[in-house]
C-alpha cells in the first residue's frame, strides 16, 4: 500500500531542493539579496548589542551609586530628597549597624551599607559647591566595583580616607577644576542635623575616578563615621542601601525591609528609578526601528522575486504542464525567498557578532564626545557592548521571518500564471 504522507513529505523535499538550486542560477542577483538582508541584520546585531550594553550600564549605575537593589530612607527625607536633608535619619536615627543586622537576616541580602549625602559650600576654591558622600569605604569596595569601566575600586592616586580620620577623597574632574592634589587641604562648610554650621579643613588623601561624571565632578568621599560625627547624627544614617544576591530578589527584600522598618520609612526598589523605567518604555521603539531596517531590505528581495517570476515565465508554464499545482509553484518561489533571507541574515549575524565580540572587551567612550550633555543620566562615561547569543538568534529570526513574510505576496503571483499562456511567450 502507498503511504500518502511519505509522498507528501518527499514532494516538499523535492521543492526545497529545486528552490535551493535556483537561487544560484543568477549569482549576482542572489548576492545583492544576501547583502541587503545581511546589512540590515548586521545593524540590528550591532545596535541591539549597544542598546543592551547601554541599558546594563544604566541599571548597574543606578544599583551601585544610587539605590542599590533596595534603598531605605525616612518619609521626611524622601519628601525633601532634592535638598539632601540630614536631619531625617532612617529608622528614627537608630544605630545603623543594629538595623543592618536585622535586614541581613532577610533571605537573599548580600550587603547592607550606610550612606550619607550632604551639601557643602567650599571656601577659597574655584569650585563653590560639592556633595559630601559618607561611605563605609571598605565595605563598599568589597560589595561592588566602584569603577564600572576598569572594574576596580576607582582610586587613581593616593589612598582612601581612614575610618574616623579628618581626611577626604575627591573626584578626578573635581580635582582638575579646583586645582587640587593629594596632600592639599580643602576648606568647606556644611549644615548639621541640628541646623548648625560646621566648618572643616580635611586633608585630601586620594583622588578617585569612577568614570561617572556626576560623582567625579561633584562628590567628596568621606568616611561614614567622620561624617556622622560632623553632622551630629550619632550612630544613625541618612539611608541604608541593600544589595541582593540576585536582581530578581529585590522585590521580596524590599517588602521585608518595609515590614521591618514600618510606614515611617520609604523603601525603594531599583526598578522604581525613573531612568530604569524609561529604558523599559523605549525598548519597543528600538524594535520598531529594527523592523523598518528589515522591511526596507526586504523590498530588494521582493523586487528580485518579481523579476525572477517575469524572467522564468516559460519555466513556470512548463512546471504547470508537468503537473505541478499552483501551491507547489508558489512554494518553490517562497522557499527561494526563505533561502536568500536565511543566508543573508546568517552573514549579517556572523559579521555583526564578530565585531560585537571584539567590542565587548573594549569600552566605547561615548561621553567623551558629548561632554556633560548626558550628565544627568545615570550612565558611566564608557559603554560595553553586550555579546549575547540571544541577541544574535533574535536578529537572525527577525531577518528570516520579516523578509519571508514580505516576499510571500510576490511569490503568490506565480500561482496566477496560466501554463499555456506562459509557454506562448
Amino acid at each position: 500500500m502507498i503511504n500518502k504522507n511519505k509522498i507528501k513529505k518527499g514532494g516538499t523535499e523535492v521543492l526545497v531542493k529545486i528552490a535551493y538550486r535556483n537561487i544560484w542560477r543568477n549569482m549576482r542577483r542572489t548576492l545583492f539579496c544576501f547583502t541587503a538582508v545581511g546589512i540590515a541584520v548586521f545593524f540590528i546585531v550591532v545596535y541591539s548589542s549597544m542598546i543592551e550594553g547601554m541599558t546594563k550600564c544604566i541599571f548597574d549605575t543606578v544599583k551601585i551609586y544610587e539605590l542599590g537593589h533596595v534603598r531605605a530612607v525616612s518619609k521626611q527625607y524622601e519628601a525633601e530628597s532634592e535638598y539632601m536633608p540630614v536631619q531625617y535619619p532612617v529608622a528614627d536615627g537608630k544605630s545603623w549597624k543594629s538595623v543592618a543586622s536585622d535586614i541581613s537576616r532577610i533571605p537573599g541580602v548580600r550587603a547592607v551599607l550606610p550612606r550619607i549625602t550632604a551639601m557643602a559650600t567650599l571656601q577659597d576654591s574655584t569650585v563653590k559647591h560639592a556633595v559630601l558622600w559618607g561611605l563605609d569605604i571598605k565595605e563598599e569596595i568589597a560589595a561592588n566595583n566602584l569603577n564600572l569601566t576598569n572594574r576596580n575600586d576607582g582610586l587613581q592616586q593616593g589612598r582612601w580616607p581612614n575610618p574616623g580620620a579628618n581626611e577626604i577623597a575627591v573626584g578626578r574632574v573635581f580635582a582638575e577644576k579646583a586645582g587640587l592634589n593629594v596632600g592639599d587641604r580643602l576648606m568647606f562648610k556644611t549644615i548639621s542635623a541640628q541646623y548648625s554650621e560646621k566648618f572643616l579643613r580635611p586633608e585630601i588623601t586620594g583622588i578617585f575616578n569612577f568614570d561617572y561624571i556626576k560623582i567625579d565632578e561633584r562628590y567628596i568621599v568621606m568616611d561614614i563615621e567622620r561624617l556622622q560625627s560632623l553632622l551630629v547624627l550619632g550612630e544613625g544614617t541618612q539611608s541604608l542601601v541593600i544589595f541582593a544576591d540576585d536582581d530578581k530578589l529585590a522585590g521580596g527584600i524590599a517588602a521585608g525591609v518595609q515590614t521591618l522598618l514600618g510606614s515611617d520609612n520609604v523603601v525603594t526598589e531599583w526598578r522604581d528609578n525613573y531612568w530604569v523605567a524609561v529604558m523599559g518604555m523605549v525598548a519597543p521603539i528600538y524594535n520598531t526601528v529594527f523592523l523598518v531596517f528589515l522591511i526596507v531590505a526586504s523590498f530588494l528581495i521582493i523586487n528580485t522575486v518579481v523579476m525572477i517570476i517575469h524572467e522564468r515565465i516559460k519555466e513556470i508554464g512548463m512546471m504547470g504542464c508537468l503537473g505541478m499545482t499552483r501551491a507547489e509553484i508558489v512554494k518553490v518561489f517562497f522557499f527561494e525567498s526563505i533561502f536568500m533571507a536565511a543566508f543573508g541574515a546568517l552573514a549579517g549575524v556572523i559579521v555583526g557578532g564578530s565585531i560585537v565580540a571584539v567590542m565587548a572587551g573594549s569600552p566605547v567612550r561615548f561621553m567623551e564626545y558629548f561632554g556633560n550633555t548626558f550628565a544627568d543620566m545615570p550612565m558611566s562615561n564608557a559603554i560595553f557592548f553586550e555579546f549575547k547569543p540571544s541577541v544574535l538568534l533574535r536578529a537572525w529570526l527577525m531577518g528570516v521571518v520579516v523578509a519571508s513574510i514580505f516576499t510571500l505576496i510576490p511569490s503568490l503571483k506565480s500561482a496566477f500564471v496560466e501554463p499555456v499562456e506562459a509557454l506562448r511567450r
